[in-house]
């Protein structure tokens, strides 16, 4: 199934008002990795928004280095970005003012937040689940995998790589787009170029929240889509609840006592990849041993 670059720059087009970014396409069909490709290419020389797409991975990888299923059909793409001292070098290029790598992970929040909301825009309610993956009818869409480089504790350069479930066959966990637009009454993503050309426009105006409005806006933002909000959270012996993410994209959980040992407060913060939280509702209870 090839992609159409006509049809997708069209869909660019009409869908952005006041380009934020400057987007340099890159079409597979088939790649190892669309992250792995856009950083060879970046390092030949491509610059700062190059885009890397692809319908098919064959070394696929998702956060903290698990394989990512990536079956024909799907989209996966990546994004280049640079810090803002590419712009002395070349005004036109896609830059991020500076970020320290400690708050790497407001890149991935604000990316999930973009990409969810224009889903949403669309007519496809997407949630999102802690930290950054993309929820349709409590089951994973999709998720997002940031990649940098680091100099002097600042970001250098990012890559983020995005994959979401289009007609491709998906786990018991998983659903893909078509799956559940052949229940609607309409089909709000007539095709594979208008998803790819959503979820551009969603990375934009992510980026584009967190960098002009500021991380508070983005969180609170972020935190109106989390399905995990009053999430019960089994911890040591105490049960807890979900109640927000912090600036640097640790999960709040505040417990129901603070007879704990090690923690002097009710609230407690837990970095990504120390809990799952899985695809369950909020009365199920997610134990987790600290």
């Amino acid at each position: 199934m090839g992609l159409d670059r006509q049809k997708l720059e069209a869909a660019l087009q009409t869908g952005r008002n006041n380009p934020y970014l400057r987007f340099s396409l890159h079409l597979f069909e088939t790649v190892c990795s669309t992250n792995q490709i856009l950083w060879d290419l970046l390092a030949q020389g491509a610059e700062p928004g190059c885009v890397v797409l692809a319908t098919q991975q064959t070394a696929g990888r998702g956060q903290w280095g698990r394989q990512w299923m990536s079956s024909t059909g799907g989209l996966y793409l990546s994004v280049a970005i640079a810090n803002g001292n590419k712009a002395a070098e070349n005004p036109t290029a896609f830059c991020l003012p500076k970020l320290y790598a400690t708050n790497s992970y407001q890149l991935t929040l604000a990316i999930a937040w973009g990409i969810a909301q224009q889903l949403r825009s669309c007519g496809v309610p997407v949630l999102i689940k802690w930290p950054n993956d993309l929820v349709l009818a409590s089951r994973k869409l999709g998720g997002i995998l940031t990649q940098t480089k680091v100099q002097q504790g600042q970001i250098t350069q990012a890559v983020i790589g995005v994959g979401i479930n289009w007609i491709n066959p998906v786990p018991e966990t998983g659903i893909n787009l078509e799956m559940w637009q052949a229940n609607q009454h309409t089909k709000a993503i007539s095709c594979l170029e208008m998803l790819i050309s959503t979820v551009l426009i969603g990375i934009e105006s992510g980026i584009q929240c967190l960098f002009e409005q500021g991380v508070n806006i983005l969180i609170s933002r972020y935190l109106e889509l989390l399905m995990n909000m009053g999430e019960k959270v089994y911890i040591n012996n105490t049960v807890g609840a979900v109640i927000g993410v912090t600036n640097t994209g640790e999960l709040r959980v505040r417990m129901e006592t603070s007879e704990l040992k090690s923690v002097k407060t009710p609230e407690i913060y837990l970095q990504p990849g120390t809990i799952s939280l899985g695809y369950c509702h909020s009365s199920e209870l997610i134990k987790q041993e600290l």
